[in-house]
């Protein structure tokens, strides 16, 4: 199972993006793929679709493309599709860092419910339409 984190631009600049990557592989996740990269608004709109229409769509698709993020493609082929999903949300806590658990990445790190650290797939679905959105399938590492 892949999943797509990516690693925003308020934490970018906060220069955590190291101890954000070890927290995964610490779980035994291992990185299939990672950009460093300045998100186009096109790319932005594909990513938040789902929100179009919502209060805070503008502001997301600003924020997202207003410098560098670091996006990657994490493999947790290990735990079956469903839990894989569960595991890494697990890692990154509750979307609000006022509610998030400590020692989870947005309870250690964010600030704010739109400075969050972290956007992660939250479904299979989402994971297999976000992928793509950043990564050719070559650039996908696949471990033996």
């Amino acid at each position: 199972m892949k999943t797509l984190i990516i690693i925003k631009p308020h934490a970018v600049k906060r220069g955590i993006v190291g101890e954000i990557l070890s927290r995964f592989e610490r779980q035994g996740i291992k990185i299939s793929a990672l950009k460093v990269l300045r998100v186009n608004r096109e790319r932005a709109e594909r990513l938040y679709a789902v929100h179009k229409g919502k209060p805070f769509y503008n502001e997301l698709i600003e924020h997202i493309t207003s410098s560098p993020v670091v996006v990657g493609v994490l493999n947790i082929d290990f735990l079956n599709s469903k839990d894989a999903i569960k595991l890494v949300r697990k890692i990154v806590g509750a979307t609000d860092p006022l509610e998030a658990e400590m020692g989870t990445i947005r309870g250690d790190f964010g600030l704010r419910i739109d400075r969050n650290i972290i956007h992660a797939s939250d479904s299979v679905e989402a994971a297999n339409y976000e992928i793509p959105i950043f990564f050719e399938e070559e650039e996908i590492i696949e471990y033996e």
